[in-house]
């Protein structure tokens, strides 16, 4: 069974910074891609980031780009969000997320919560003003 388990979150002033940290475990985990969305109270969840092992490529949300940096490691299964320039907006639970090796998935694709097959649980970030 894969797992997906967050951490890193927490309460920062505006400008500030944080990183998370997502780790997947299961005896036949293989990803795709990983990425990281977020979802504020009241609202979607929207995508903030991706990366695509395959080429290595890396997408972003218009909203974080500049401000925020993923990473990762396909062999540990491991991938990381680097969160700097916080602003107020940015408050939400950021999740992590798996695709399985099924089929390609296109650039516009990565950024739907419904292409992706795993799931953290969560850990909220919360920026101050």
């Amino acid at each position: 069974q894969v797992q997906l388990v967050e951490s890193g979150g927490g309460l920062v002033q505006a400008g500030g910074s944080l990183r998370l940290s997502c780790a997947a475990s299961g005896r036949t985990f293989r990803s795709y891609a990983m990425g990281w969305f977020r979802q504020a109270p009241g609202k979607e969840r929207e995508f903030v980031a991706a990366i695509r092992w395959s080429g290595g490529r890396i997408y972003y949300a218009n909203s974080v780009k500049g401000r925020f940096t993923i990473s990762g490691d396909n062999a540990k299964n491991t991938v990381t969000l680097q969160m700097n320039s916080l602003k107020p907006e940015d408050t939400a639970v950021y999740y992590c997320a798996s695709a399985d090796p099924t089929y390609y998935r296109s650039t516009d694709r990565l950024s739907i919560p419904g292409e992706y097959d795993h799931w953290g649980q969560g850990t909220q970030v919360t920026v101050s003003s």
